[in-house]
């Protein structure tokens, strides 16, 4: 099956072919293209669907924005700013995240900077980077009520006011969020250089498209109106008039929704290196939009390659190849895998504005593949659990001045480990007074992983290059071992991602959270809490919910030096998986 003009290739196996080709042609019988563009919620479980379809035509009302977002990014480089730093989270960042790891420093531009933790050694970092003085701070937030990017307004806008003085502060913020929220309010009261409106009716995670990409993208410099015509020519192509064949968002929506539904659910993102950043906007796309009811699509980013048999019967590999940017020890994976009969699609792109229309087409996909799975794929009815667990413990500490005290099952050198009681007993098999050491216990832990299942590692740590370096060894240790999928979320970024189908999708994912000291903390502005006491309180809030939800989940918190203690626990799980 090939669609040449949009360059997207299947390869399936006889039955899964015919499996796909017959929810096409149920698809074509039913009229459910035209459905879905007419917003019928009758498509998915006859709920709100239709409020959250903005998405579908929002590109021409964009593209009349075009030339005000350029005017805005010449207004910034006449005025001499060379930074511009999103604070952001989920649907907010992740977007203009790719945009400026795909596209770079445009020259006579500002740098884009995108902030989604609360990790202060991470806060300090992008502190670090800028000269705030020449630096606009761009706060993104839909619903303007979002815990972390308030807090990181708060916290630059008075580091902000240092340099520039209190009066000036306003001149250096920009504002998107959706009309009469929050932070519009709030930005209207402090003088915000300029406020952009969302749109009500399209959800964060399918917002890029929206205000909530366009603006970032211009600032950073890309050609808007040329993104936005990659995305036009997209949606062309996925509307009614063109039969389910040819249309590519359809066509790859019936394909991770039909192989779905037959358990092949772990969705693997291979990316070429200029396009790689793409993997983190597909996760939140696919795990918030498909992971409820206990089903959905486990996305699989950045895990490292390998050869057919280190991989279970679950997968569906996804290779966007950028055809000027091909990485050859890629190329070679991804068709051993096709050559052993694994399912593969490949899209081909040709330059960073090939992502405007790879936005339109996984929405489409996803929408597509929501309805196959009998799921509402615009709500996330279990990212709320997390933030109001963290948001009890973030008042108690308002209140009392601490955190609830906790006590480890075991400690060894720079590693402490923490479980639910009932999964100490049961899970781990840790009586009263035995011999526990940290190895059994995480040789347990990975014990229970069976075929179907996959692993997760929970990172509350700084998001850098080391630390994702030692990440992406301990899940080939895992994988290489047990044979299955293995994800990496940093925390918190990913409770308003992958967290909702880790708590809200299939009971099938073995959990490792991972925290750490915080050695030199941050204040919050207003607030007796700080940085890491919040994060503290997000990863306390997150194990909470998974603990409640009966999911298989350990933590173990690392003492002292962050990256020190992740490489103990690297060779910890290479000792328990041997």
């Amino acid at each position: 099956m090939r669609i040449a003009r949009q360059e997207q290739r299947v390869s399936l196996a006889p039955d899964l072919l015919a499996a796909v080709a017959a929810t096409l042609e149920e698809w074509q019988a039913a009229g459910k293209i035209g459905r879905l563009w007419a917003r019928d919620p009758t498509l998915w479980t006859d709920g709100d669907e239709a409020r959250w379809l903005g998405w579908l035509d929002v590109v021409p009302r964009q593209l009349e924005q075009a030339p005000a977002l350029a005017g805005l990014a010449s207004e910034l480089g006449r005025e001499g700013f060379t930074d511009a730093l999103l604070l952001g989270m989920g649907g907010s960042s992740l977007g203009p995240e790719v945009l400026e790891r795909t596209f770079g420093r445009v020259p006579g531009r500002p740098r884009l900077h995108v902030l989604d933790s609360t990790d202060p050694a991470q806060v300090r970092s992008f502190e670090s980077r800028v000269d705030l003085a020449r630096t606009l701070v761009v706060v993104s937030s839909k619903s303007g009520s979002t815990l972390e990017p308030n807090i990181l307004k708060a916290y630059f806008w008075e580091r902000v006011s240092r340099v520039v003085k209190p009066e000036n502060a306003g001149a250096h913020f920009v504002a998107i969020t959706d009309p009469d929220s929050q932070l519009h309010r709030e930005a209207a009261g402090q003088g915000f250089r300029r406020i952009f409106f969302g749109e009500p009716g399209i959800g964060g995670r399918y917002s890029v498209l929206s205000a909530f990409g366009m603006v970032p993208a211009a600032i950073l410099g890309v050609d808007v109106a040329r993104l936005l015509a990659g995305a036009e020519e997209m949606a062309a192509a996925c509307a009614p008039s063109e039969t389910v064949e040819r249309n590519p968002g359809v066509v790859l929506g019936a394909v991770l929704g039909t192989l779905g539904r037959a358990g092949l659910n772990k969705v693997t993102i291979v990316a070429s290196p200029p396009v790689v950043a793409l993997g983190a906007w597909l996760e939140q796309l696919l795990a918030e939009s498909t992971g409820k009811s206990g089903r959905g699509l486990v996305p699989v980013d950045r895990e490292p390659l390998g050869g057919p048999d280190v991989y279970g019967s679950d997968r569906l590999f996804v290779y966007v190849r950028h055809t000027c940017g091909v990485d050859g020890t890629q190329d070679e994976a991804v068709e051993a895998l096709r050559q052993a009969g694994r399912p593969v699609v490949e899209i081909a792109v040709d330059d960073a504005y090939d992502l405007g229309r790879e936005f339109f087409r996984w929405e489409i996909a996803t929408a597509v593949a929501g309805s196959i799975l009998g799921i509402h794929p615009f709500d996330q009815p279990d990212v709320e659990a997390s933030k109001v667990a963290t948001r009890e413990l973030t008042d108690a500490y308002e209140r009392t001045g601490s955190l609830p005290l906790e006590t480890p099952l075991l400690e060894e050198d720079s590693l402490a480990l923490f479980a639910d009681a009932s999964y100490a007993a049961s899970g781990l098999g840790m009586a009263a007074g035995g011999d526990a050491t940290l190895a059994r216990c995480l040789r347990a832990h990975l014990a229970g992983l069976t075929p179907g299942d996959y692993f997760a590692v929970l990172a509350y740590i700084e998001m850098n290059e080391a630390h994702e370096s030692e990440l992406k060894q301990l899940r080939r240790i895992v994988r290489d071992t047990r044979r299955v999928a293995t994800c990496v979320g940093f925390g918190p970024r990913f409770l308003h991602s992958t967290g909702q189908v880790y708590k809200g999708g299939p009971d099938t994912g073995v959990f490792l959270q991972v925290t750490c000291d915080d050695p030199v903390d941050l204040p919050v502005p207003g607030r007796s809490y700080t940085f890491g006491v919040v994060k503290a309180a997000q990863a306390r809030g997150d194990f909470a919910v998974l603990v409640e939800r009966g999911r298989r989940a350990l933590r173990v918190h690392l003492k002292g030096d962050a990256t020190e203690g992740l490489r103990a626990l690297t060779r910890v799980v290479a000792t328990a998986a041997a």
